[in-house]
């Protein structure tokens, strides 16, 4: 235990530039101080003392604002970051390393009893402030999930996922053993990762853009041609301006 507790300190002063020592880690960071009190809760939990391991974690919740049910498994050097607001359901399942931030749901959408209903978060997931994972998929391991974004789906390991419905943006297809595979991105913010609604918008506008061109060059040739050719009267396309507006 106490090994396991040595590593959860490391990791959030690795994690947080904010915390300068272990003391005060232990005394000032909820998150902590909610995944110290699961473990009590589980321990009871899973030797049949479920009103009681209910309890504990109610108490969790009062003091520190996080609520995690005594059912759920969480891993070594899990960090929730400030933490208000974070639910975590009975059957949710969080690998080693992951990080959560304030008001993010780990939640189930089935009212089967017995049946797994929360998310897995493979190794390694940064979960952004008060995203919503609902429903008893997988997220793969090193996955990003971008703030206030609403998970509904399995996203693949090494991607990021934004939005209400949450799209794909971004696969890194990185090797294990890799700088890239290891690197913390705080809130799940990833660089030069536009949104995928965003790049379709600015291919039909460029798409757009290159029809107009022909077609002005086709009446151009038939007006050269002698052929009379009416102006479409549309308005010219300014990609400039249009762009701009989709950014």
């Amino acid at each position: 235990m106490f090994s396991r507790l040595r590593e959860d300190i490391a990791s959030i002063i690795k994690k947080d530039p904010a915390a300068r020592n272990a003391w005060e880690v232990i005394t000032c960071y909820p998150g902590f101080q909610a995944i110290l009190m699961h473990g009590w809760a589980q321990w009871c939990w899973s030797r049949g003392l479920k009103w009681l391991g209910r309890f504990i974690s109610h108490i969790a919740r009062v003091l520190t604002g996080i609520e995690i049910h005594p059912g759920a498994t969480i891993g070594r050097r899990v960090f929730i970051d400030h933490g208000f607001g974070v639910v975590i359901g009975e059957t949710a399942e969080i690998g080693d390393d992951c990080t959560i931030y304030q008001g993010v749901t780990l939640g189930g959408t089935s009212l089967s009893r017995g049946a797994k209903r929360h998310p897995t978060l493979e190794a390694g997931v940064i979960v952004g402030a008060g995203a919503k994972v609902l429903g008893g998929f997988t997220v793969g391991a090193g996955a990003k999930i971008g703030s206030n974004s609403v998970v509904l789906k399995p996203v693949p390991a090494g991607s990021t996922a934004v939005g209400n419905p949450a799209h794909i943006i971004k696969k890194e297809m990185a090797s294990a053993d890799s700088e890239s595979a290891h690197l913390f991105t705080a809130y799940g913010v990833t660089q030069n990762s536009d949104d995928p609604i965003s790049k379709v918008l600015h291919k039909l506008i460029d798409h757009a853009v290159a029809q107009q061109e022909q077609i002005e060059k086709l009446s151009a040739a038939l007006s050269h041609a002698g052929i009379a050719c009416d102006a479409a009267g549309a308005e010219k396309l300014i990609p400039e301006q249009i762009n701009s507006l989709v950014d």
